[in-house]
């Protein structure tokens, strides 16, 4: 069984012996019952991870000698996905999701079809739920490069982001070629459109259409906005051999 992660801070971690405090280290000590001589691994969710070995518990943190450091490179290429809104608990699940699969970057997209807006006053609460299930799941995960929860996106956004990828693909019911026939590039970015359960409207279609966006489809079946994002990014990993 793999040692669970925690998260600490850089500087912290390029020392050889780490006091692990605050909401974490009380997670670890009072909650998880972490004891020593037992394995840790901490990650500052940026490429760096520390295997630790439990040096001292008390109730409210842990000292840990770190034994070995791993400092892992930016993927390549890197798996950015754009998530339209789903309703309800569904985003936070959406991403969750893609979180364990391994995408780099969960872009909210507001589209003219969400049923759910972030309305001002509660964007910077719904975005914080999000940024907070990927970090909590990038634990989970056992990952050491959390995916970066951008902010909150217009189709204007988006379609920069378009042309700025070395590939973009719209998921589409109706499209011809399968994203299984897709050739991804071995670096850049590759942007990965969900739209929502109402589907994509056509000027939003167009729009990302002029910026350089091909329609693709996953299968036979219509999947779910707060699915079809990692099942999609698990066939984009598979391709470009990071799985």
């Amino acid at each position: 069984m793999s040692a669970p992660v925690f998260l600490a801070d850089t500087a912290d971690l390029e020392r050889d012996r780490v006091v692990l405090g605050g909401p974490e280290g009380r997670h670890a000590a009072a909650v998880r019952r972490i004891r020593p001589g037992e394995r840790v691994d901490l990650t500052d969710g940026a490429g760096l991870l520390a295997e630790c070995v439990v040096a001292a518990a008390d109730k409210a943190s842990l000292t840990l000698d770190v034994t070995v450091r791993h400092r892992r490179p930016p993927p390549a290429p890197r798996i950015v996905v754009v998530q339209a809104l789903p309703k309800g608990d569904r985003g936070e699940l959406a991403v969750e999701t893609m979180t364990e699969v391994g995408v780099d970057v969960i872009v909210p997209w507001s589209a003219a079809r969400c049923v759910t807006q972030w309305r001002p006053e509660r964007r910077d609460k719904s975005l914080g739920r999000w940024r907070s299930t990927a970090r909590e799941a990038g634990k989970q995960a056992r990952r050491s490069r959390f995916p970066d929860v951008a902010d909150l996106a217009s189709t204007a956004d988006v379609a920069a982001r378009v042309a700025d990828a070395s590939l973009a693909l719209v998921l589409h019911e109706e499209a011809e070629a399968p994203l299984s026939a897709v050739r991804p590039p071995a670096d850049g970015d590759i942007v990965l459109i969900v739209g929502p359960e109402g589907g994509i409207a056509p000027e939003e279609l167009d729009r990302f259409a002029e910026a350089g966006a091909r329609p693709t489809r996953l299968g036979p079946t219509v999947l779910r906005t707060s699915t079809a994002g990692v099942a999609a990014a698990a066939v984009l990993l598979a391709a470009t051999g990071r799985w």
